[in-house]
């Protein structure tokens, strides 16, 4: 009542001083219409309602006021950034450059004539270097809610009209929020395992592993994907004996062969252990440890794996229970995920979805541009994502990133297409700092010369990456790249050279 009172109180004295012209009184309107949009209540209709804080769902509820929208933001969690900021992509970079750090001290300093007495892990120090990012980072998408005036309300937003959502808040009340659009963007979660209960303890997510309170001697990974790489590189370093146990014949199977050989290549000589084509056949919580046993794929002989800690690490699964997806008659696919047009809506008149949710690349920076064109079309304007030219980035070390097609992909297609290589052996600035395994490897038209896929496997690739990403959406020619002059000495002229030998020779191999 106190700001009612106060806004009153503002208007009855601005109006004594404004002129009779119809200017003067729209500038005032507008200018009350703004001040009030900050405090909007659950009551109030919405012109956009965004489900879920995540990358993609904070990003598109602050597009969506910077466009002139009335927006609520509605987030379970409590705190903004979803499963990336809080327990995905920025933790586990913390903890990857942390256990770089020590693996470069115990193993790469001395060369560099850095010599050191002793060192050791402090775990509680990692953590809580890891732990104050996530804190400063999430209030930071707070501070933004703010300052774009977006509304944030706490608690389990779940549909029970398509213009309307109830929320159990976390303080323990419920409120409904309207909204002319509502969008989905409630991410994914961690995909389990027939036979395998995640305690987050001994068998653990992503999420537990970020938290482990002791390194375990030794720790086994299911799954050699993205996530299960760097959580195996984490523990890795750290001084776990590491095993993965991939179902598939490849690790990171969407990834490019060539690169991909070379990747595993890198990573055993790191001594993390692979065990391709293995199935899990159960898991033994009852003693001390855990008992895992497995056999081929293609069956044959069991063999048991004994561990501290074992990582699920076989994928996400789109999170949409609980929403009221099919009380409003929402579509969606056989593995749940929501299904939309090219304009992000669902079947349902002014409901949509982004991100995981939907089918394409789950990654956080995907779901983040769905956002922005999600919003764009609800705004009148026009948005597009392309995901073919969507980058990929595992960041172990060497990082590995890729954008565009693989060479597999192109034979599939039956592209007439030229290959050309760069390693990072004859890069000045790679050996300057003694860290040269690595290769960019690039895909061009034959014909044409425009540039179809680019890989890098380097100590920044997923730096190095983008001027790739930028050329491949300009539909540029490698003999583009080959042309621009690149600062000397740097890891981009590795790039650079690659380009030069697609389309021509390099200079220096």
């Amino acid at each position: 009542m106190a700001l009612a009172s106060l806004v009153r109180r503002k208007a009855y004295l601005l109006s004594r001083n404004l002129s009779n012209s119809p200017a003067d009184a729209l500038k005032y309107s507008f200018s009350l219409s703004n001040f009030s949009r900050g405090f909007a209540s659950g009551s109030e209709e919405n012109d956009v309602v965004v489900i879920g804080g995540g990358p993609g769902g904070y990003v598109a509820a602050i597009k969506a006021a910077q466009l002139g929208l009335k927006t609520t933001c509605i987030e379970k969690r409590g705190t903004l950034g979803g499963t990336c900021l809080n327990v995905g992509c920025i933790p586990s970079k913390a903890l990857l450059h942390s256990s770089h750090m020590y693996h470069e001290a115990m193993h790469s300093f001395a060369s560099h004539g850095v010599k050191l007495s002793s060192v050791e892990v402090d775990l509680p120090a990692m953590m809580a270097q890891k732990d104050k990012a996530v804190s400063n980072l999430t209030r930071g998408i707070e501070g933004l809610f703010k300052k774009n005036k977006v509304n944030y309300v706490k608690g389990f937003g779940k549909f029970i009209s398509p213009s309307e959502v109830s929320v159990d808040t976390l303080e323990g009340g419920n409120t409904v929020v309207k909204g002319k659009n509502i969008i989905v963007a409630t991410g994914s979660d961690v995909k389990s395992l027939p036979g395998i209960t995640i305690d987050e303890k001994r068998i653990v997510s992503s999420t537990g592993a970020l938290a482990l309170s002791e390194v375990p001697k030794k720790l086994i990974v299911i799954g050699a994907g993205y996530i299960g790489l760097e959580m195996g590189s984490v523990w890795g370093r750290l001084g776990s004996e590491v095993t993965v146990v991939e179902f598939a014949p490849d690790i990171v199977p969407t990834m490019d062969a060539e690169i991909r050989k070379q990747f595993q290549r890198s990573l055993e000589k790191q001594k993390m252990k692979f065990m391709l084509k293995t199935k899990v056949v159960s898991v033994d919580t009852t003693g001390n440890g855990v008992k895992l046993t497995v056999e081929p794929a293609a069956g044959g002989d069991q063999t048991t794996l004994e561990a501290d800690v074992v990582l699920v690490s076989a994928g996400r699964t789109p999170f949409t229970s609980g929403l009221g997806l099919d009380k409003i008659g929402v579509e969606t696919d056989k593995v749940g995920r929501i299904l939309v047009n090219d304009r992000f809506a669902t079947n349902v008149a002014g409901v949509y979805a982004i991100g995981d949710v939907i089918p394409g690349p789950m990654l956080a920076h995907k779901a983040e541009e769905d956002g922005v064109a999600c919003v764009e079309f609800i705004a009148g304007k026009h948005g597009h994502v392309d995901y073919d030219k969507v980058p990929g980035v595992v960041y172990t070390h060497p990082e590995v990133a890729s954008v565009g097609k693989t060479e597999e992909q192109a034979k599939e297609l039956g592209l007439n297409y030229r290959v050309g290589k760069f390693p990072f052996l004859a890069n000045s600035r790679a050996k300057a700092i003694d860290d040269a395994e690595g290769i960019v490897k690039i895909l061009a038209d034959k014909e044409t010369d425009k540039i179809l896929g680019v890989h890098i496997m380097a100590p920044n690739a997923g730096e190095l990456i983008h001027e790739a990403v930028l050329a491949i959406n300009y539909d540029a020619a490698s003999e583009d790249i080959a042309r621009v002059c690149h600062a000397h000495p740097t890891m981009s002229e590795a790039l650079k050279e690659a380009a030069m030998a697609t389309y021509d020779k390099p200079i220096h191999i």
